[in-house]
């Protein structure tokens, strides 16, 4: 670990990014690009921080994401993800190590599904007659956020001695 005070500084910014994207998305049903685009420029900055190196630790960080998106691109092009959903997952790919990044998803769903109960029965209590549209970005943030302050940053990446 280079410098432990800057990954806790970079790992308190990407809390701060995930709380804005929550509440844009709580908000507006939008996260916006330069939140992601943020947070994926943020990883390098993160990597070199923990003294990941290149071969395997970037490489693997790398592939997460390209297959996250890959993934959850299909995903929005069946209409069942939204876009900033998408980029703000491959972003965060960027910065967990792959069990990290899958304790994420599996919280994630657990978030997502209790959220889209409780806005169906509001939607159904209200007698809406538009659309049910959830603010996935909610989840994924209070998701990021767990595994942000579960995780001790001296020794979260598995592939760091």
């Amino acid at each position: 670990m280079h410098e432990t005070w800057i990954v806790y500084g970079l790992v308190g910014a990407l809390a701060i990014a995930l709380l804005v994207a929550a509440f844009t998305d709580l908000r507006r049903r939008q996260i916006d690009n330069w939140l992601n685009a943020t947070v994926a420029l943020g990883a390098p900055l993160f990597w070199w921080a923990s003294g990941l190196s290149l071969w395997p630790g970037v490489a693997l960080q790398l592939a997460l994401a390209v297959g996250t998106f890959a993934v959850l691109a299909g995903l929005f092009a069946l209409r069942a993800m939204g876009g900033g959903d998408v980029k703000l997952l491959t972003a965060l790919a960027l910065w967990l190590p792959v069990v990290l990044f899958l304790r994420l998803l599996l919280i994630m769903a657990l978030a997502g599904g209790l959220l889209t109960i409780v806005l169906g029965m509001w939607h159904v209590t209200r007698r809406r007659k538009n659309r049910l549209q959830i603010p996935y970005g909610v989840a994924i943030a209070g998701a990021g956020l767990w595994i942000l302050a579960s995780t001790d940053w001296t020794h979260a990446h598995p592939l760091l001695g």
